[in-house]
């Protein structure tokens, strides 16, 4: 009889039954031996201990500890990473990878619920709805007569920062509605901007010639406060920034001048710090909108995330490569 794949989660406990519903369970299970009673939060504990001598998948996801060289020490036999959420960064280091390690990751699919929500606000905004809204609270009765003027989504200018993972996503939901996108990216040529259709565009003209700019860069020493005054200055009045990439891409003491001008809207669904202290005044801005890092998957989207390393598992097992294997040249410009 052949032995089972033996694999081990390494991820926050209580998200597991949402992360992987009965089905998806079962399916797992199915393919690798797989104790969803025992999930690692820490390495060092006894038992977890003992199912790293024989794990060859670890099964990760949010609040995964560090791979550290101990605890790769401890799983001489593991040889891929299955990650049930976005970004490996932060539990992965050099040791997994000077090992030959393999790791794949749900990035693709956590994509698809942020472009979502970005597209949503593209549309809410381009009505101006939220300011509306407030103004109709305030004052129980249409803040207007007849038809608005100065708001609408014919035509509207959408630049899109960074063609990542959502950046790519967005642009292609954003492709049945009459916008005009664009696209900024110094890792993208014409002919891969062809391929996406869009424009490309350098940074400071897309700034200057967008109704709403959307960010959709990674973190990285690069792009730290990629948005400053310089480049805030540069969006014409009544533009709209949407950031749901990392906080750190925006200077927030620039962006709030400019609200408080009245000049910019922006829609944060992360900040930095994340998240806000309580005084800040982003709160309390009408046209700062500001969401607690929700734009990613969320209830039961995460089953979502679970059936990409159901089937990554299942690939594994046949003896097949790996669909969302994470390129580690491309891990430092990425997500």
């Amino acid at each position: 009889m052949t032995e089972r794949v033996q694999a081990l989660f390494a991820m926050t406990a209580e998200n597991l039954p949402l992360v992987f519903p009965p089905e998806l369970l079962a399916r797992l299970r199915a393919c690798v031996d797989i104790d969803p009673a025992l999930v690692a939060r820490d390495f060092t504990e006894p038992r977890v201990r003992a199912a790293l001598a024989r794990t060859e998948i670890l099964v990760t996801g949010w609040g995964c500890p560090r791979l550290e060289a101990d605890v790769l020490d401890a799983a001489p036999r593991l040889r891929a990473v299955l990650h049930a959420a976005g970004s490996v960064k932060g539990f992965t280091g050099p040791e997994v990878w000077r090992r030959g390690i393999a790791v794949s990751s749900a990035a693709a699919a956590n994509a698809l619920p942020v472009a979502e929500y970005t597209l949503a606000m593209i549309l809410l905004t381009g009505k101006d709805v939220f300011a509306l809204r407030d103004r109709l609270r305030e004052g129980r009765a249409f803040p207007y007569d007849g038809v608005l003027t100065g708001v609408g989504n014919l035509g509207r200018r959408v630049g899109v920062v960074g063609a990542s993972r959502i950046g790519r996503r967005l642009i292609e939901l954003l492709r049945p509605f009459d916008f005009a996108v664009a696209l900024a990216d110094p890792y993208v040529d014409a002919p891969e901007a062809a391929r996406l259709g869009v424009p490309l565009l350098p940074l400071d003209e897309l700034l200057a010639t967008s109704d709403t700019v959307s960010l959709h860069a990674p973190h990285t020493a690069e792009t730290r406060r990629l948005i400053g005054a310089r480049e805030l200055a540069l969006m014409p009045d009544g533009a709209v920034l949407i950031n749901t990439a990392r906080g750190a891409l925006v200077d927030h003491e620039a962006l709030t001048a400019e609200l408080r001008a009245g000049r910019l809207g922006a829609v944060l669904d992360v900040t930095d710090p994340e998240p806000l202290p309580a005084g800040s005044p982003l709160y309390d801005l009408p046209n700062a909108f500001v969401t607690p890092h929700l734009a990613g998957s969320q209830g039961n989207e995460l089953a979502r995330l679970g059936r990409v390393v159901v089937e990554e598992a299942e690939r594994l097992s046949s003896g097949a490569a790996l669909r969302y294997a994470v390129d580690r040249a491309e891990l430092e410009r990425t997500a």
